[in-house]
């Protein structure tokens, strides 16, 4: 699994003219999911993602996670984070799971999320042309491999 974590002031979903999920300052996750991915990688990364510190503490320093501050998250998946660009100019997507594999890993991913910080996450639609509107702070942007743990 691949995620981009980037920190917001705000963030939402819109599909077919209708806005689907937003959130408030917190973090806009994108998701991608591979073909071995699984329920380890999901465990590994909820803990990274929902302890990672990138929100000031009172000095200014990034030294709260989301928790912390009481803030939301918005979660998307997007299987071009699993793109190879070794071969031409044109991104091979064999390397993103099937709609079988990644809608139920993507809808335990988002539950365990909510659960570790302690509220609904926001959603986009598996699969849906969607328009991700976000106010990037910062900029904040974090990319995490659970594949590359070391």
């Amino acid at each position: 699994m691949r995620v981009v974590i980037q920190r917001v002031t705000s963030a939402s979903v819109t599909i077919d003219g209708k806005v689907r999920s937003e959130i408030g300052p917190g973090l806009l996750v994108l998701l991608g999911i591979g073909p071995d991915d699984g329920a380890e990688d999901i465990e590994w990364l909820v803990r990274k993602v929902a302890g990672l510190r990138i929100f000031n503490d009172d000095e200014g320093v990034m030294n709260r996670s989301v928790v912390e501050i009481g803030g939301e998250a918005l979660v998307v998946s997007q299987f071009t984070l699993m793109a190879s660009t070794k071969k031409g100019n044109r991104p091979s997507y064999i390397g993103a799971a099937g709609h079988e594999i990644a809608i139920p890993l993507y809808e335990t991913f988002c539950r365990e999320l909510g659960a570790a910080i302690g509220r609904p996450v926001g959603t986009g639609e598996f699969g849906a042309d969607m328009k991700v509107a976000l106010l990037n702070d910062g900029p904040v942007t974090i990319c995490i491999d659970s594949k590359s743990r070391i």
